[in-house]
């Protein structure tokens, strides 16, 4: 038997400033807080059907528990989002009013086949895809 994956459930990224990183996935995901666990350092943002974890490190420090973001010891290379309506002018704004300096606009593979992507950095230096519609047949 084969498991059979519909959808990313959510992922869980480790910040070393919180109120930053709430910021950006408000301010330019357009995500929005649906739980938070004070003890545990976790805040738990809605994405759409699926959700993105942040974790505080300072907190998880005092457990025991993990060690803040470092560029030597990542072992995720990239998390997509995928956007509609897609529209390259008003995102590339949108980054740009928060200092963001997104790559360049490319056709990229992905789960809904061929279609606009870009790509930047989140402030811990999470590497962040927004993919847009698949181009059309």
């Amino acid at each position: 038997m084969a498991l059979k994956v519909r959808e990313i459930d959510h992922l869980v990224l480790r910040t070393t400033d919180m109120p930053r990183a709430l910021r950006f996935y408000a301010e330019v995901l357009g995500c929005h807080e649906e739980r938070r666990l004070d003890e545990l350092g976790l805040v738990q943002l809605r994405a759409g059907r699926s959700m993105i974890d942040l974790i505080d490190v300072a907190v998880q420090a005092k457990s025991g528990d993990g060690a803040a973001p470092a560029q030597a010891t990542r072992n995720q290379d990239h998390f997509c989002v995928r956007i509609e309506p897609w529209d390259e002018g008003e995102i590339r704004d949108l980054l740009a009013s928060h200092g963001i300096e997104a790559g360049e606009a490319v056709t990229r593979y992905g789960a809904e086949g061929d279609g606009p992507s870009i790509y930047f950095n989140d402030p811990d230096g999470n590497m962040v895809e927004l993919k847009g519609p698949p181009a059309k047949a």
